[in-house]
């Protein structure tokens, strides 16, 4: 960031000479955010409507009921792939940028003050168990992949149905979201040497570079996979309450 970009006089009143509608993108990640957040919140303390026959929503996935927990089951698994965002090295950005200004945008003035510590203290320091929550999230996403085919029976015999197609595509959305995290790219290949000394590195180096092509567009990944589980949820939820149906092909 140059002098020539952010403009620090007094005689002015906004810390950037930018003259686009720099603050859009920014505004608008927060306002997704935070829709989703209130609806994913009140889904997982509403504890109802969640499951029909064999459709299972994603939110309450895979379903833990203890004897002891007198609460929302999902609030026993949603804290996953909650972890597993909030420490998303895309996440960390937009949130840093839409919500804590820390900057809103290239060459502008950020408003978290000049005590810059990085992620050394808490609660970011927390940022560094990303790798873990990735392994448990996917061991969620495997078991969603459970739920996709279990929708496809009812009562031992086939049925395909708008839902079942929804909860596949959430599924694929969630997996290419997942399977394409940087802490996922380092593991299949950020050790490698060698990507053709023996079969198995160059095993490693194909399922790297796949990887790799979903990191390319971890964006998109990350905004389709939230807006796909909070809809199949309502979708779900929906169906479960008797406002829609299934909707059954065959």
């Amino acid at each position: 960031m140059t002098q020539s970009t952010v403009n620090s006089s007094p005689a002015h009143t906004t810390k950037t000479v930018r003259k686009d509608n720099w603050w859009l993108e920014p505004a608008s990640i927060a306002l997704g955010f935070t829709l989703f957040i209130i609806y994913a919140t009140f889904r997982a303390f509403e504890n109802n409507y969640y499951e029909i026959n064999q459709y299972l929503s994603p939110f309450y996935s895979p379903k833990i009921i203890l004897e002891f927990w007198k609460f929302s089951p999902a609030i026993l698994v949603l804290w996953i792939p909650a972890g597993f965002r909030a420490t998303c090295y895309y996440y960390r950005k937009a949130y840093y940028r839409s919500y804590f200004m820390d900057p809103p945008a290239c060459g502008v003035g950020h408003g978290g003050g000049s005590s810059y510590c990085g992620e050394t203290t808490f609660p970011f320091v927390l940022q560094n168990l990303h790798r873990y929550f990735f392994y448990m999230a996917a061991l969620v996403v495997l078991w969603l992949w459970k739920d996709a085919f279990d929708s496809l029976f009812f009562q031992g015999q086939f049925t395909f149905s708008i839902l079942s197609l929804v909860m596949f595509v959430n599924v694929v959305l969630l997996s290419n979201y997942t399977f394409g995290c940087h802490a996922y790219r380092h593991l299949v290949g950020g050790k490698l040497d060698c990507f053709s000394c023996t079969k198995a590195s160059q095993t490693k180096h194909k399922v790297w570079q796949f990887v790799s092509k979903l990191n390319e567009h971890h964006m998109f990944w990350a905004w389709m996979s939230l807006f796909s589980v909070a809809f199949t949820d309502f979708y779900i939820r929906q169906v479960a309450s008797g406002a829609y149906s299934p909707m059954r092909i065959f």
